[in-house]
């Protein structure tokens, strides 16, 4: 993207882990020594001050899919919020996810390799880190699932027998077969994405869609 927009003035990397965005910023800078480049640590999702000078005009990249991982409710929030560091006219260059059948993201969330089960149980790990958990990995197995009424995949980690947890001063009863909630990740048509861009202050101006019809990439721009 920053080799396209070669016209490109000043990039303003966003991140909550500051020696990730440093490092990052190092390397962009020396791979494109003409682009200013403005790190700021802040979390995106919250109220954030940005250097921006008020002639420029502003395009947000927010990549991925991590729309999707917000409720809805945050995810206009999320919007909302966005469209007020922006002026009538700026942009914003969003990825989406897209519907598509319950066989196919049952099966991206269950993959053969197991990465995405190493994901989600790899959380059990981090909160015996943090929270001094007495979680046993081996005891808890991952399911994921596409809730098509709520147009949003599911994954839980599923015990796998009756047992007692330690969570700092804690105790967590688990049944065999209960199941911790851990994520979403929320799915949108084209037009319910549009409709959710329009009611959060943007104009729709342009959608890309890959051949199979699996991710989109959304050009909005501030009404």
């Amino acid at each position: 993207l920053l080799e396209t927009f070669t016209h490109l003035d000043t990039y303003m990397p966003i991140d909550i882990s500051k020696d990730f965005l440093m490092e990052s910023a190092r390397q962009l800078s020396e791979r494109y020594p003409a682009l200013h480049i403005k790190a700021v640590c802040g979390d995106y999702s919250q109220a954030i001050s940005l250097p921006v000078e008020e002639s420029q005009k502003r395009v947000i990249f927010f990549p991925g899919s991590t729309i999707g991982n917000f409720e809805p409710e945050e995810a206009m929030h999320f919007l909302r919020h966005s469209s007020r560091i922006l002026e009538s006219g700026d942009g914003f260059l969003i990825g989406v996810d897209l519907k598509k059948s319950t066989d196919v993201l049952e099966r991206a969330y269950n993959d053969v390799a197991g990465v995405t089960a190493a994901f989600n149980l790899n959380m059990l790990t981090h909160l015996n880190q943090m929270l001094d958990g007495t979680f046993d990995v081996t005891r808890f197995k991952h399911h994921a699932f596409y809730n098509e009424e709520k147009g949003r995949i599911e994954m839980h980690l599923r015990s796998q027998l009756d047992q007692l947890v330690q969570v700092g001063d804690v105790t967590v009863p688990f049944k065999q077969g209960e199941t911790v909630h851990t994520e979403n990740s929320y799915k949108y048509s084209k037009e319910e994405f549009e409709t959710l861009a329009r009611q959060s202050g943007f104009h729709p101006v342009n959608c890309w869609i890959d051949d199979d019809e699996r991710f989109s990439v959304h050009y909005l721009e501030k009404m």
